[in-house]
């Protein structure tokens, strides 16, 4: 069983940046596809960005497109979630997800990826 354990979240003002961290149990086939979603109160839960884990393939949502960045150290069984210019939307609770397979146009599908970790809270000031 894969276990995620998610760490960065805080509170900043709106402008600033912050950089989430997603390290990873082990590194075996179960992690090959990673992805970042993200919930806020009374939403559902939305796609924010998944890599593959040899970095060939990367998507993000068009809220986030130019403002996000996500990577991953494989040495380090970790992924990451760079968030420059930092809006009041963004405030929610930052999942990350792991998946064993790549299907092409899945990558933003929650429903698809069998392991999560716990959250962690990120709010933006205006």
């Amino acid at each position: 069983q894969v276990q995620l354990v998610e760490s960065g979240g805080g509170l900043v003002q709106a402008g600033g940046s912050l950089r989430l961290s997603c390290a990873a149990s082990e590194r075996t086939l179960s992690t090959y596809v990673m992805g970042w979603f993200r919930q806020a109160p009374g939403k559902e839960r939305e796609f924010v960005a998944a890599i593959t884990r040899t970095g060939s393939t990367s998507d993000y949502a068009d809220s986030v497109k130019g403002r996000f960045t996500i990577s991953s150290d494989n040495a380090k069984n970790t992924m990451y979630l760079q968030m420059n210019n930092l809006k009041p939307d963004d405030t929610a609770v930052y999942y990350c997800a792991a998946r064993p397979t790549f299907v092409l146009g899945t990558m933003r599908i929650h429903t698809r990826y069998p392991y999560w970790g716990q959250g962690t809270q990120v709010t933006v000031s205006s």
